[in-house]
């Protein structure tokens, strides 16, 4: 792990941050291109209406866009949270040269944790990846996210049954 890795997963965890304060599920991501980011991204499904919404898919057209070509060679995608399927395929076909990325998903992870797509015979690319980076930080922001909407989840059902008891 290089320090700058450090350095830009941080940029992403602030983006997931953004993320949070619009009602989403806290993922961010980022590509990099010669120490300079090029294009960044945060969930958006809810809001966009878009179940490709997804940071690394948001970053990921971005980049396309400032550099002008839907090619990123030479770029790293950094994200808070291991990509899923889709934004794994995404990234392949961006020709993306490196992953870094966060904490793990046990339930939809297509890096490492559930599936191993990168690594799946006949892709026509493969995709330097690195696992980890402040895993820990980012595991906490995504935890204290769900943990928020439980509790208030449980509140407004016990709202709505006090409610409900009271109106008969």
């Amino acid at each position: 792990m290089k320090e700058q890795d450090e350095y830009w997963m941080r940029r992403a965890m602030a983006l997931a941050a953004r993320a949070e304060q619009e009602g989403e599920v806290p993922v961010g991501a980022l590509v990099v291109h010669n120490g300079e980011c090029v294009g960044e991204g945060w969930n958006r499904s809810i809001g966009h209406h878009d179940a490709t919404a997804h940071a690394e898919i948001m970053a990921l057209r971005g980049a396309g866009q400032r550099l002008g070509n839907y090619r990123l060679l030479d770029c790293t995608l950094y994200v808070t949270l291991e990509p899923c399927i889709m934004c794994a395929g995404a990234m392949v076909h961006s020709r993306i040269q490196r992953l870094v990325y966060g904490a793990s998903d046990a339930k939809t992870g297509a890096v490492d944790s559930v599936l191993h797509l990168l690594a799946t015979p006949g892709i026509n690319h493969r995709i330097d990846w690195l696992a980890g980076v402040l895993a820990e930080d980012c595991s906490i922001q995504l935890s204290n996210f769900f943990k928020r909407r439980r509790a208030e989840k449980k509140a407004a059902r016990k709202l709505a049954a006090e409610c409900s008891s009271t109106d008969g």
